[in-house]
């Protein structure tokens, strides 16, 4: 039986820590140039599978090595600045036609880039946690996951609605330069922690 105090609880502190997150950068990124229900499958897929994975093991996903997690979140990030900045210009409308990327491929990179980008992040070990202290595994696990798909959401539709009104050249620099600030960054807390 689902406690929907406990999935409301979870929903709610999982969204916080989330929001000011790398994951709203990231769908904001992808959502400007790709098909946004294609971004949305992918991340919401890597999501649902992170937090099976920590309502699955509770506590013991506190002990992974953090600075493996954090060296493959900046290279990651350093390759997707790389691909950002070295990609030739293309016309808005052209990024704009889904049929240029297939289902598949899209959200499949929304996939991938969450999946490592996310794993070991402080809201999988803050929802290993909350199972851990509830004891209510559809609970938390339910409150979890929606909140980081509306989180992903909020970033995606934002991406969207930025694209509208901000030329896709500039918003490509800007989204390359976060990310490049955020993989050294990780590649910083790797080496330091």
């Amino acid at each position: 039986m689902i406690s929907f105090t406990v999935m409301a609880l979870v929903f709610g502190v999982v969204f916080l820590a989330e929001l000011p997150d790398k994951t709203a950068l990231a769908g904001l990124v992808l959502g400007t140039r790709y098909r946004a229900s294609y971004v949305f499958a992918g991340v919401a897929a890597a999501f649902a599978l992170h937090v099976a994975l920590a309502v699955a093991a509770g506590s013991v996903l506190t002990l992974l090595p953090q600075q493996i997690v954090h060296a493959l979140t900046g290279v990651l990030f350093l390759g997707g600045a790389a691909v950002l900045l070295l990609k030739k210009g293309e016309d808005e409308e052209e990024v704009r036609q889904p049929e240029n990327q297939s289902f598949w491929k899209v959200a499949g990179a929304g996939f991938m880039l969450i999946l490592i980008a996310e794993f070991g992040d402080l809201t999988q070990i803050m929802t290993a946690n909350l199972a851990a202290r509830y004891d209510d595994p559809l609970s938390v696990g339910l409150g979890a996951v929606l909140a980081l798909w509306a989180v992903a959401g909020l970033g995606i539709v934002g991406g969207k609605a930025l694209m509208k009104r901000v030329p896709l050249a500039l918003i490509t620099k800007i989204a390359a330069l976060l990310m490049l600030a955020l993989g050294v960054w990780s590649l910083w807390e790797a080496v330091a922690g």
